[in-house]
């Protein structure tokens, strides 16, 4: 007699942020919250400002999307998702902190910061389920997180620009691939180190 097999559930495991001292009182816990959310925005919007134009494009490469990616992956997908909205909001408010210190949402590259959410969303995710703990694993976390920014960012960019897909990838998406590998490599080293100096959990 066939016997069916009961698959456990994956265990939500801690985030970078949560071994920050926590709070003793709800109302502390809520502050503690709400200052990882600002400051992952904050991060974003400075990050946003290391710009590098590419020419013929008009998608700069910025540090943004590594800081983006940083803040999913280290404060998880609640948290992560809340900041990047904010990011998202308050440059859309007039808060002059996408990139080269822009505001609005009138511009070609607005679907990537749209995508940034998608991509806190799933690399948080990733990260409750320890994806961020190996060299290998936040790797391929950081990969998915650019692939999520990528597929808001380059139909935003060709609805935009009112050019096919196709077009759309050669002016947003490979241009940048070499850098986004190479953030990759650098999140497989600090993430992993930063667990490695911090004691697993």
């Amino acid at each position: 007699m066939a016997t069916a097999t009961a698959t456990a559930p994956t265990a939500r495991r801690a985030v970078l942020a949560d071994l920050l001292p926590t709070a003793s009182t709800r109302l502390g816990a809520q502050a503690r919250d709400l200052a990882l959310v600002a400051g992952g925005a904050a991060l974003t919007g400075v990050a946003a400002q290391l710009s590098v134009n590419v020419p013929g494009s008009p998608v700069p490469v910025t540090g943004q999307t590594f800081a983006a990616l940083l803040v999913g992956t280290a404060l998880g997908a609640r948290r992560g998702v809340a900041s990047l909205a904010l990011y998202l909001l308050a440059g859309m408010a007039g808060l002059p902190w996408f990139a080269e210190g822009t505001s609005g949402w009138a511009m070609p590259s607005f679907g990537y910061v749209l995508g940034f959410v998608l991509a806190a969303a799933l690399t948080g995710a990733l990260a409750r389920r320890g994806a961020d703990r190996t060299p290998v694993n936040t790797a391929v976390t950081m990969v998915l997180g650019s692939l999520a920014i990528y597929a808001v960012g380059v139909p935003y960019l060709a609805l935009s620009l009112h050019v096919s897909l196709a077009r759309a990838a050669e002016l947003g998406l490979y241009p940048y691939l070499v850098g986004d590998a190479l953030k990759a490599a650098l999140a497989a080293g600090a993430l992993p180190l930063a667990w490695k100096l911090l004691g697993r959990r």
